[in-house]
């Protein structure tokens, strides 16, 4: 049955003014990143992306992990400090949640044998000595900085890495999940370190949701691909995220790196097998890719989220 024209006009009309609707008066937009740089000829292309990001209309910058490659780079503090001073850079507030590469891949001979828990904590020391964000101007974070069990030292905890802000009414909480089976499987003092930071990731997770619930919009960022490597480890977090997402019935945005395939969709299901359509997952650039995401966020949508690739360029490197 053919439509009336005055109804496919009006059908036409209504959606032009849903596209051509003003943005809300909270609307702003952040930018993400990870897996970046990698080597000596991605450095310097990271390095202007950064300046060039400072021209950018975002509130803030996120790298969600591995500032350095997993394999053939050492993981020495000089390398740390100089990774801070080029976050500190930034014009906008950084926001920096460990990778596996910076830490947990350190124990690899051609990284240099280090400690992982050696490095990881070195690491806290560096990058999240106050609650503050890094970059030229900081914001103010919450850290995760209790102790999760009592006894004297903390047996299990703090984990500073863990930060939480709020912007606009929107949520965002990072937590520290890792490649490489999330530091499982080597040994015990490193199995007794992962337990440890699972019981705090979801601690965190649970805080942000309750604090979400208020507000209108959540999003977690990590490090870790979740459905990249069949471990058991990576579960409970796709359980959370979906427990997240139909509990606050609100948009629920998981931003990751990782596995260096720029990702937008809504890979999540339960354990029966349904998909689910909230949360939605955004995975960055990563290298040889040097390059950035930008996401919108309009809090009067329904959908929140608007999601725009930015890649800088593809850097060869010869081996």
């Amino acid at each position: 049955m053919r439509k009336p024209l005055w109804l496919v006009a009006a059908s036409l009309l209504l959606a032009q003014c849903a596209v051509l609707q003003p943005p809300g008066p909270d609307t702003f937009a952040f930018a993400v990143m990870g897996d970046a740089p990698y080597n000596d000829a991605e450095e310097p292309v990271f390095v202007d992306m950064l300046e060039r990001m400072g021209r950018e209309d975002v509130a803030f910058i996120v790298h969600v992990g591995d500032f350095k490659a997993g394999s053939n780079s050492r993981c020495t503090d000089e390398l740390f400090l100089r990774r801070k001073a080029q976050f500190d850079k930034s014009a906008h507030p950084f926001i920096f949640t460990p990778g596996d590469n910076d830490w947990t891949d350190c124990r690899r001979k051609s990284n240099g044998g280090d400690d992982p828990i050696e490095r990881l904590g070195k690491i806290r020391e560096i990058f999240f000595a106050d609650r503050f964000s890094l970059g030229a101007n900081r914001i103010e974070t919450v850290a995760q900085s209790q102790c999760l069990e009592a006894g004297t030292p903390c047996r299990c905890g703090p984990f500073p890495e863990n930060r939480m802000w709020e912007r606009s009414g929107v949520v965002f909480a990072t937590i520290n999940v890792q490649g490489s089976n999330n530091n499982r499987g080597f040994d015990a003092a490193n199995d007794r370190e992962a337990e440890c930071r699972d019981k705090a990731n979801l601690a965190w997770l649970a805080t942000a949701r309750a604090r979400a619930a208020a507000g209108k919009a959540l999003v977690v960022l990590t490090q870790a691909n979740l459905w990249d490597e069949d471990a058991p480890t990576y579960r409970i977090y796709v359980d959370a995220l979906i427990e997240a997402g139909a509990k606050l019935r609100k948009p629920v945005l998981f931003v990751h790196g990782d596995t260096h395939q720029l990702r937008i969709d809504t890979p999540f299901k339960t354990r029966d097998g349904r998909y689910v359509p909230n949360p939605m997952r955004v995975e960055v650039y990563g290298s040889p890719f040097v390059g950035w995401v930008k996401v919108d966020v309009d809090t009067t949508r329904p959908d929140v989220f608007t999601i725009e690739p930015k890649l800088v360029k593809f850097v060869f490197a010869p081996r």
